[in-house]
């Protein structure tokens, strides 16, 4: 029986910087941070002698059940990883969404502090969403994330953002 999502994760190459890019712009709480250098990490990752840096950040205010993170940052300090450009077409390839109810003043927000967008707030004008603005843009690796305002009568309905 699926009981939920634990976390989702992207490996980053500065644990430090991408932790600031989250609390600072896109405002999630810092749960805490760690360093994983044992046996049962190597054995995880299936790298011998990993050495590992991570930190866990929640939504702040969203119910907490048996997870106790929601986006997990991992930077390897052994072996150290190397970026790989991927595509957002490409299979595999992965994106982050989050929900909003300001959409225009984040992506000002975020566009003055130098974050790539691949396109200004789109009006949504079919399926399920319509009436409501999505964008896409990048984190400081180029991991995805995605900005989506609901139409009103979604938010209306699930109270804010």
């Amino acid at each position: 029986m699926l009981h939920g999502v634990w976390h989702f994760s992207f490996t980053v190459s500065d644990l430090d910087a991408s932790v600031a890019f989250y609390q600072d712009l896109l405002d999630f709480q810092l749960i805490h941070t760690q360093e994983q250098r044992n046996p049962y990490t190597s054995k995880l990752v299936g790298y011998p002698d990993a050495h590992l840096r991570v930190a866990q950040l929640a939504v702040p205010g969203q119910p907490r059940g048996l997870s106790s993170h929601d986006l997990e940052l991992v930077q390897y300090l052994n072996p150290e990883g190397r970026h790989v450009d991927t595509e957002i077409r490409d299979p595999g390839a992965a994106h982050l969404a989050l929900t909003v109810d300001d959409i225009h003043d984040r992506h000002t927000k975020l566009t003055d502090a130098g974050v790539r967008f691949y396109s200004e707030p789109n009006a949504i004008t079919a399926g399920v969403n319509e009436g409501g603005f999505t964008c896409y843009f990048e984190d400081p690796d180029g991991a995805v994330l995605e900005l989506v305002q609901p139409p009103a009568h979604r938010l209306a309905a699930n109270g804010p953002a």
